[in-house]
């Protein structure tokens, strides 16, 4: 069965974006962009691909894309990964432009589990925002952290819906120049 993944950029105090959005504040360092092109490239849109020599990538990981409704605005194209099978899950969207995504206005754990069940190629990545992922929560079987040396202050939580713990286990760590870290946990057992 395929997995639910949480793929996300995260600041030490747990923001995936700032308040407007904002995540271009990220410290990089070329051997963690390096990794993470080498890794997962189907997570760069796809308009970025011919500039970072990913065209020809083949998907490692994933084989479809979960994201918010802000998230997919965020981007500002109407077919941001058109090499995954790509689903907006948002109630303010009245439909999309682009008949490759998807547009999936409730029940954000009914697709998950359909998908889930369908099989295919590839897992599915959660691309975000905090409110998805909260709402998700119980569907994720697999989180992969890229933890970065600074402090946000204030923004997008990478998990928004109150207090609901649930206890994951870290299975690997990298780290590289800049301080920043990659980190995959699974749930507890």
């Amino acid at each position: 069965m395929r997995k639910l993944v949480y793929y996300v950029a995260v600041s030490i105090d747990g923001f995936i974006a700032g308040p407007g959005g904002e995540f271009d504040f990220y410290p990089q360092a070329p051997d963690m962009v390096d990794y993470l092109r080498a890794e997962f490239p189907e997570t760069m849109p796809t308009h970025m691909r011919p500039d970072m020599g990913l065209e020809e990538a083949p998907n490692k990981r994933f084989g479809a894309v979960v994201m918010g409704g802000v998230t997919y605005k965020l981007g500002g194209v109407t077919s941001p990964y058109t090499h995954l099978r790509q689903y907006v899950v948002s109630r303010s969207l009245p439909e999309i432009a682009d008949p490759a995504v998807e547009l999936a206005p409730d029940d954000p754990i009914g697709l998950v589990r359909r998908l889930k069940a369908e099989g295919g190629e590839g897992d599915i990545w959660l691309c975000g925002g905090g409110v998805l992922a909260g709402q998700l929560l119980s569907e994720i079987d697999e989180l992969v952290f890229k933890r970065y040396p600074v402090v946000a202050g204030d923004g997008v939580p990478a998990f928004a819906k109150g207090f609901q713990p649930r206890p994951f286990a870290p299975v690997e760590t990298l780290t590289f120049s800049n301080g920043g870290t990659v980190t995959t946990y699974r749930p507890a057992a």
